[in-house]
């Protein structure tokens, strides 16, 4: 039967490194910390004619108020009106 035990690498690894991190704390937000995502590429895609997108404008309340009188559609007739203005600039 032997005295001494012989002293193995791995021996050597377990008895320097602690079995619990030093600072709690900071072990549990580096396991928790989120991974840098890669953004994907932005795909250019060519607009479609002919379609709607929606959009936020602010219009002046009584411009607003004008289109609106006359019930539903006002969305379209603001969207003709702009138009005929392009148009004519054209």
């Amino acid at each position: 039967m032997a005295l001494f035990k012989r002293t193995t690498k791995k021996d050597m690894i377990m008895a320097t490194t602690p079995r619990r991190p030093s600072n709690p704390k900071d072990a549990a937000e580096a396991l928790f910390k989120t991974a840098k995502k890669v953004a994907a590429p932005v795909v250019e895609r060519p607009a479609i004619p002919n379609t709607r997108e929606l959009v936020s404008l602010k219009i002046d309340s009584d411009v607003l108020a004008h289109f609106q009188a006359d019930g539903p559609g006002w969305q379209e007739r603001i969207n003709d009106t702009l138009r005929a203005a392009m148009n004519a600039s054209n």
